[in-house]
């Protein structure tokens, strides 16, 4: 994959992975899976709209798109010679930077945590975002980590469900997609949504 064709430009939608040092874990406990969105927040919704994430022990997916050119131009302070596409990559890096020096104190450990560079699959074909969607939160399952997606509590599948919980999420545009939340959840139920069902060019693993 070059990272060089598939830079962080305005409007522009990426499928985001990625895992701890040789498969390492980067979560090691619940309150972790929290302060990791705490930063993203921080660091990275400014640039971006999230419209789904899972977070498992030793990697992370996100499905983003990066917001427009107006929007971010309106956030930059310094470095304006840079092109916009550098800024979104470096507030992705800060962010990384920023949960990896919490590890390391909290746990006392030196070194990186992520592996790098961060691994991002442009997506172009809107066919596919339900999809995409719909494989990152079943990814726990896949992964044997659950018997069932829907009982994972580090991923976006239930803030989707539930319009009175407070989210940063693109929530409206995810349910959208689907033609609401009834779609939405029946989507979920009845496709198993396998790396067969999305071209290989659109995973990361």
């Amino acid at each position: 994959m070059d990272i060089r064709n598939s830079q962080f430009h305005p409007n522009a939608v990426f499928h985001l992975f990625n895992r701890g040092v040789n498969g390492a874990p980067v979560f090691f406990e619940s309150k972790n899976y929290n302060y990791f969105l705490q930063q993203y927040t921080k660091y990275v919704h400014p640039y971006v709209e999230t419209y789904a994430y899972c977070l498992l022990g030793n990697h992370f997916h996100i499905l983003l798109r990066v917001r427009s050119e107006k929007l971010i131009e309106s956030l930059i302070v310094r470095y304006k010679e840079k092109p916009l596409y550098w800024h979104v990559s470096n507030a992705l890096s800060s962010f990384l930077q920023s949960y990896t020096r919490a590890m390391n104190k909290m746990y006392d450990r030196t070194g990186p945590l992520f592996e790098s560079p961060v691994k991002r699959i442009l997506v172009e074909d809107e066919h596919y975002f339900s999809r995409l969607v719909a494989y990152i939160h079943q990814n726990p399952q896949k992964h044997g980590i659950v018997d069932d997606y829907k009982d994972y509590p580090y991923s976006s599948y239930h803030t989707h469900l539930h319009e009175g919980r407070i989210t940063k999420l693109s929530r409206e545009d995810v349910l959208e997609w689907f033609g609401g939340q009834d779609g939405y959840s029946d989507f979920h139920r009845n496709q198993n949504i396998s790396a067969k069902a999305i071209p290989p060019d659109f995973l990361l693993e």
